[in-house]
Order: structure tokens, then C-alpha cells, then sequence
């Protein structure tokens, strides 16, 4: 749906991008992880068409006039004016149709109510993030670029505004979202790229890469802390609870030899940091 090739970017301050290429494809939910001052936000414009890189350049596979829709920062909206008026007032802004089963056809399918007729400055930032996404919607876009969209919201508006995400993709939507924290990120994307100091580090299917750079663990379960096979990767042990670290081992290994010796294990968490991801695989 759409490629990016080896773009780069430079300002006055330094390279911002360097030669950073990413592809997105129809139904697949694609994250880009880094730092705040990476290069996430400047590749997001690059892509939409709002900066032109010093190198490189976007391929696009759409015939739609207008085939990227996209959240860049903050969402802009009219705070005085109400869900619908602000998505009519962008509809007619873009073309877009602008008539009320439309409209209300799309803040249906964020999940907005349609009797709130209050100001958007009542809303919380996950009704505003969800409206946004409606504006971003408009003209039926091929791909949906969200720029740090958890933002601000809390563990509930988090989980919801993740199942919306799915539920776009599932449309055949190309979606990319970009973060700092992993947590998000490793529950709603399917293929994620790491970019560090303008460039990307690491890249490939979320588990895959998580299985790969990942080495320390918490599991629960019974009597876990007795187990003679987690001896040598034990860092820490509680009651039920052990973390280990299993470099060099494959968790899935280890887990395979507490169920041959009948141990019940309740939860396995990575203990995931962006220090961890940002180190190349072949470093």
C-alpha cells in the first residue's frame, strides 16, 4: 500500500532521518518505536506529504485522491463546537461528504455517541482522539498514520482506542502508529519498526522481535520458586513469582521443562525496555 524508501531528513540542528524505510500493507497494523526527538514525527509528515525529505522517496500503491489519513500530534479541533460540527465543518474543508448519515457514519465507527451534542472541550482526551481519527477517516483513506495517539490516556481509553485501531485494520485500513512506550505498541501491531537517532535499528514481526531482543522474564505460578531448571537463569524469587533472565535460552525452552516437571505456570511477562529494543540484532 505504501513504501517508504531510504528518506532523509536535515535541518539546521542535524540529520533528523537517515535513510529510514518502512512499508505498509492493506489490513495490517504497523508501530514505530522510539524516543521523543527520533524521527518519528518528522517521518509522519514526510509520508503525508507536509515536508519534502532531502532524500529518498514514498511510493504509494492508491488511486484515491486523498489515500492517507492521519492524527500528526495534537488533534486539531474546534473545542467550541460539538462532535458533529467539527467533522462537518472538516468534511466540507477536504470535499468530503458532508451530509448527516455520512457524518453520523463516522462517529459510529469510532465509537462516539451520537446525543452528545456538548462542546469538545467537555471531552475526554480519548473521545477527542477518537474524533480525530473520524476527521482523519474522511474520504475513505487507504492508510491511517496515528502520531502518539495513547497519549494522555488512561489504562481504560488506552484498551478501547486499541480495539478501534483493530477494527479499522480489520476494514483492510493500512495503519501506522508510532509510540515511546512498547506496552501499546506490543498489544495492537502486528510488524514494528524501531527508530533511533533518525534511523531504524530493528525491525520485524512484533513477537518475533520481541522473542529475539527480549531476555528477562516474571512468570507466576505454583511453587515456581522450587524449580531446579530455573536455578541458573534466577534473578529474583518470591513466593509463586520468579524473574529470570534467559539469555541465550528461549523462554518457550524453559516453560516447555516446568510443564514436563508438572509445575503450573499462571503468567510469563517480558520485561521489556526501549534500551533493550534499540540495540541492533546483529550488534
Amino acid at each position: 500500500m505504501l513504501n517508504a524508501i531510504k528518506l532523509s531528513k536535515s535541518y539546521t540542528s542535524g540529520k533528523v532521518l537517515d535513510a529510514v524505510s518502512l512499508s505498509l500493507k492493506p489490513g495490517t497494523i504497523s508501530g514505530l518505536l522510539g524516543r521523543n526527538g527520533a524521527g518519528k514525527t518528522t517521518l509522519f509528515k514526510i509520508l503525508c506529504k507536509l515536508v519534502t525529505p532531502d532524500s529518498g522517496r514514498v511510493q504509494q500503491d492508491s488511486k484515491k485522491a486523498k489515500p492517507i489519513g492521519a492524527v500528526i500530534e495534537e488533534p486539531g479541533l474546534y473545542t467550541y463546537l460539538n462532535a458533529y460540527e467539527n467533522l462537518k465543518l472538516f468534511a466540507q474543508i477536504q470535499g468530503a461528504p458532508a451530509d448527516r448519515a455520512s457524518l453520523e457514519n463516522y462517529l459510529r465507527q469510532v465509537g462516539l455517541p451520537l446525543e452528545r451534542k456538548d462542546a469538545v472541550r467537555n471531552f475526554s482526551m480519548g473521545m477527542k482522539q477518537r474524533l480525530a481519527i473520524a476527521i482523519a477517516l474522511l474520504n475513505a483513506p487507504d492508510i491511517l498514520i496515528l502520531d502518539e495517539p495513547f497519549s494522555g490516556l488512561d489504562p481504560t481509553g488506552v484498551a478501547s482506542l486499541i480495539q478501534l485501531i483493530k477494527t479499522l485494520a480489520a476494514q483492510k485500513i493500512a495503519i501506522l502508529v508510532s509510540s515511546h512506550l512498547m506496552s501499546e505498541l506490543q498489544k495492537s501491531c502486528d510488524y514494528l519498526y524501531v527508530i533511533d537517532q533518525g534511523k531504524i535499528v530493528n525491525e520485524g514481526p512484533t513477537q518475533s522481535l520481541l522473542n529475539a531482543l527480549i531476555s528477562v522474564y516474571t512468570l507466576t505460578g505454583t511453587a515456581l520458586e522450587t524449580a531446579q531448571c530455573l536455578k541458573p537463569y534466577l534473578l529474583k524469587s518470591e513466593f509463586n513469582r520468579v524473574t529470570l533472565n534467559c539469555e541465550g535460552t528461549p523462554i518457550s525452552e524453559l516453560l516447555k521443562r516446568l510443564i514436563s516437571e508438572g509445575f503450573e505456570v499462571h503468567s510469563c511477562v517480558p520485561d521489556i525496555s526501549l534500551e533493550q529494543l534499540i540495540i541492533p540484532l546483529d550488534a
